[in-house]
Protein backbone atom coordinates (compact mmCIF):
# COMPACT_ATOMS: atom_id res chain seq x y z
CA UNK A 1 0.00 0.00 0.00
CA UNK A 2 1.32 3.43 -0.91
CA UNK A 3 1.60 6.28 1.59
CA UNK A 4 -1.28 8.01 -0.18
CA UNK A 5 -3.63 5.01 0.01
CA UNK A 6 -3.38 4.90 3.79
CA UNK A 7 -4.17 8.61 3.98
CA UNK A 8 -7.14 8.28 1.59
CA UNK A 9 -9.21 6.30 4.07
CA UNK A 10 -8.67 9.06 6.57
CA UNK A 11 -9.54 11.59 3.86
CA UNK A 12 -12.98 10.09 3.31
CA UNK A 13 -13.76 10.23 7.00
CA UNK A 14 -12.44 13.78 7.44
CA UNK A 15 -14.13 15.15 4.34
CA UNK A 16 -17.45 13.55 5.24
CA UNK A 17 -17.33 15.03 8.74
CA UNK A 18 -15.82 18.41 7.78
CA UNK A 19 -19.22 20.03 7.33
CA UNK A 20 -21.79 17.73 8.96
CA UNK A 21 -24.54 20.37 8.88
CA UNK A 22 -24.08 20.97 5.14
CA UNK A 23 -26.12 18.94 2.70
CA UNK A 24 -23.13 17.47 0.86
CA UNK A 25 -23.69 14.73 -1.68
CA UNK A 26 -21.95 11.45 -1.18
CA UNK A 27 -20.63 11.62 -4.74
CA UNK A 28 -19.14 15.08 -4.12
CA UNK A 29 -17.32 13.78 -1.06
CA UNK A 30 -16.01 10.80 -3.01
CA UNK A 31 -14.83 13.07 -5.84
CA UNK A 32 -13.01 15.28 -3.35
CA UNK A 33 -11.38 12.25 -1.71
CA UNK A 34 -10.27 10.95 -5.11
CA UNK A 35 -8.80 14.34 -5.96
CA UNK A 36 -6.93 14.42 -2.65
CA UNK A 37 -5.74 10.85 -3.24
CA UNK A 38 -4.38 11.78 -6.69
CA UNK A 39 -2.56 14.75 -5.18
CA UNK A 40 -0.99 12.59 -2.46
CA UNK A 41 0.05 9.93 -4.97
CA UNK A 42 1.62 12.63 -7.11
CA UNK A 43 3.78 14.04 -4.30
CA UNK A 44 4.55 10.95 -2.22
CA UNK A 45 7.77 9.76 -3.89
CA UNK A 46 9.35 13.21 -4.16
CA UNK A 47 8.30 14.06 -0.60
CA UNK A 48 9.86 10.83 0.63
CA UNK A 49 13.08 11.60 -1.24
CA UNK A 50 13.19 15.13 0.22
CA UNK A 51 12.66 13.78 3.74
CA UNK A 52 15.21 11.01 3.25
CA UNK A 53 17.87 13.45 2.04
CA UNK A 54 17.15 15.83 4.91
CA UNK A 55 16.93 13.20 7.67
CA UNK A 56 19.25 10.47 6.32
CA UNK A 57 17.08 7.69 7.68
CA UNK A 58 14.56 5.83 5.49
CA UNK A 59 12.30 4.81 8.38
CA UNK A 60 12.10 8.31 9.84
CA UNK A 61 11.54 9.73 6.34
CA UNK A 62 8.63 7.33 5.82
CA UNK A 63 7.09 8.36 9.15
CA UNK A 64 7.52 12.04 8.32
CA UNK A 65 5.83 11.73 4.93
CA UNK A 66 2.94 9.67 6.32
CA UNK A 67 2.42 12.11 9.20
CA UNK A 68 2.53 15.04 6.77
CA UNK A 69 -0.06 13.45 4.51
CA UNK A 70 -2.38 12.69 7.40
CA UNK A 71 -2.00 16.21 8.75
CA UNK A 72 -2.84 17.69 5.35
CA UNK A 73 -5.92 15.48 5.03
CA UNK A 74 -7.17 16.16 8.54
CA UNK A 75 -6.49 19.88 8.73
CA UNK A 76 -6.65 21.07 5.12
CA UNK A 77 -8.47 18.42 3.07
CA UNK A 78 -11.52 20.66 2.70
CA UNK A 79 -9.42 23.61 1.44
CA UNK A 80 -9.23 24.38 -2.29
CA UNK A 81 -6.96 21.94 -4.10
CA UNK A 82 -4.65 24.67 -5.39
CA UNK A 83 -3.63 25.35 -1.77
CA UNK A 84 -2.64 21.75 -1.00
CA UNK A 85 0.87 21.74 -2.51
CA UNK A 86 2.37 24.64 -0.51
CA UNK A 87 0.49 23.55 2.61
CA UNK A 88 1.75 19.99 2.28
CA UNK A 89 5.36 21.05 1.85
CA UNK A 90 5.09 23.43 4.80
CA UNK A 91 3.84 20.54 6.93
CA UNK A 92 6.62 18.32 5.57
CA UNK A 93 9.30 20.90 6.43
CA UNK A 94 7.86 21.29 9.93
CA UNK A 95 7.94 17.52 10.48
CA UNK A 96 11.56 17.40 9.28
CA UNK A 97 12.42 20.19 11.74
CA UNK A 98 10.64 18.34 14.55
CA UNK A 99 12.63 15.19 13.80
CA UNK A 100 15.90 17.12 13.81
CA UNK A 101 15.03 18.73 17.16
CA UNK A 102 14.15 15.35 18.70
CA UNK A 103 17.43 13.90 17.46
CA UNK A 104 19.41 16.80 18.87
CA UNK A 105 17.67 16.53 22.25
CA UNK A 106 18.13 12.76 22.27
CA UNK A 107 21.81 13.21 21.41
CA UNK A 108 22.29 15.60 24.33
CA UNK A 109 20.60 13.22 26.75
CA UNK A 110 22.72 10.31 25.52
CA UNK A 111 25.88 12.44 25.80
CA UNK A 112 24.96 13.43 29.34
CA UNK A 113 24.00 9.88 30.31
CA UNK A 114 27.15 8.31 28.85
CA UNK A 115 29.47 10.99 30.17
CA UNK A 116 29.91 12.92 26.95
CA UNK A 117 31.04 10.14 24.65
CA UNK A 118 28.63 11.31 21.97
CA UNK A 119 29.06 14.61 20.16
CA UNK A 120 26.33 17.18 20.90
CA UNK A 121 25.88 18.15 17.27
CA UNK A 122 25.91 14.52 16.10
CA UNK A 123 28.38 15.49 13.38
CA UNK A 124 30.17 12.15 13.47
CA UNK A 125 30.43 10.99 9.86
CA UNK A 126 28.64 7.77 9.03
CA UNK A 127 31.15 5.54 7.23
CA UNK A 128 28.46 3.40 5.58
CA UNK A 129 26.59 6.49 4.37
CA UNK A 130 29.76 7.99 2.96
CA UNK A 131 30.63 4.80 1.10
CA UNK A 132 27.11 4.18 -0.23
CA UNK A 133 26.12 7.72 -1.16
CA UNK A 134 26.81 9.10 -4.57
CA UNK A 135 28.51 12.45 -5.00
CA UNK A 136 25.48 14.62 -5.95
CA UNK A 137 23.41 13.34 -3.05
CA UNK A 138 26.27 13.84 -0.61
CA UNK A 139 26.66 17.41 -1.87
CA UNK A 140 22.93 17.99 -1.34
CA UNK A 141 23.10 16.64 2.20
CA UNK A 142 26.01 18.94 3.01
CA UNK A 143 24.10 22.08 2.06
CA UNK A 144 22.88 24.25 4.95
CA UNK A 145 19.32 23.37 5.89
CA UNK A 146 17.51 26.34 4.31
CA UNK A 147 19.53 26.07 1.09
CA UNK A 148 18.73 22.38 0.93
CA UNK A 149 15.02 23.08 1.44
CA UNK A 150 14.91 25.76 -1.26
CA UNK A 151 16.82 23.60 -3.75
CA UNK A 152 14.72 20.48 -3.17
CA UNK A 153 11.37 22.28 -3.27
CA UNK A 154 12.27 24.21 -6.42
CA UNK A 155 13.93 21.33 -8.30
CA UNK A 156 12.40 18.10 -6.98
CA UNK A 157 8.87 19.38 -6.54
CA UNK A 158 8.91 22.18 -9.10
CA UNK A 159 7.37 24.78 -6.81
CA UNK A 160 7.64 28.37 -7.94
CA UNK A 161 9.25 31.04 -5.75
CA UNK A 162 5.96 32.08 -4.10
CA UNK A 163 4.93 28.48 -3.33
CA UNK A 164 8.40 27.70 -2.00
CA UNK A 165 8.27 30.78 0.23
CA UNK A 166 4.91 29.64 1.56
CA UNK A 167 6.19 26.10 2.17
CA UNK A 168 9.34 27.35 3.90
CA UNK A 169 7.58 30.08 5.86
CA UNK A 170 9.84 32.87 4.62
CA UNK A 171 9.90 35.77 2.15
CA UNK A 172 10.32 35.23 -1.58
CA UNK A 173 13.61 37.14 -1.47
CA UNK A 174 14.94 34.65 1.08
CA UNK A 175 13.97 31.75 -1.18
CA UNK A 176 15.85 33.35 -4.07
CA UNK A 177 18.92 33.91 -1.90
CA UNK A 178 18.92 30.37 -0.45
CA UNK A 179 18.36 28.85 -3.89
CA UNK A 180 21.14 30.91 -5.49
CA UNK A 181 23.59 29.98 -2.74
CA UNK A 182 22.63 26.31 -3.03
CA UNK A 183 23.28 26.39 -6.77
CA UNK A 184 26.59 28.15 -6.22
CA UNK A 185 27.70 25.59 -3.65
CA UNK A 186 26.62 22.62 -5.77
CA UNK A 187 28.41 24.01 -8.83
CA UNK A 188 31.59 24.46 -6.80
CA UNK A 189 31.42 20.89 -5.51
CA UNK A 190 30.10 19.11 -8.59
CA UNK A 191 30.91 21.33 -11.55
CA UNK A 192 28.64 23.31 -13.87
CA UNK A 193 26.87 20.34 -15.44
CA UNK A 194 25.37 19.11 -12.13
CA UNK A 195 23.46 22.20 -10.96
Amino acid sequence: MSFAASATLDALHCLASAHPSRDTSREGTLDRARELDRFLQDVEKRAYRIAEIAIRDPDDALDIVQDSMLQLVRAYGARPSDEWRPLFYRILQNRIQDCRRRRKSRSRVIAWWTGGTRDDDDETPDVIEQAAGDEPERALRELPERQQQAFLLRNFEGLDVAQTASAMGCAEGSVKTHYFRALQSLREQLGEHWA
